[in-house]
């Protein structure tokens, strides 16, 4: 997974919620999101952006980070 920009909202539950993100220079507005999952490296979650394109977003809280793995047909190269 490679590492990207986020903005987010944590609400009064303390459930995030992904915006848009930046991934090699371009902007991505989160249109909706899906399945969320919580896994030993963080909290995944599959958001869909404008122009129907979906992604896999990962926070992980130990380093405080977030990572992209895109799903779907089109998979991001390594």
């Amino acid at each position: 997974m490679e590492p990207i920009e986020v903005t987010a909202r944590f609400n009064l539950t303390g459930r995030i919620d992904p915006i848009d993100f930046t991934w090699k220079g371009h902007h991505y507005r989160i249109e909706s999101t899906g399945r969320r999952w919580d896994a030993p490296d963080g909290q995944h979650i599959l958001v869909m952006s404008y122009g129907d394109r979906v992604y896999e977003l990962l926070f992980s809280p130990s380093d405080r980070r977030w990572f992209l793995g895109e799903v779907g047909p089109h998979r991001i190269a390594a």
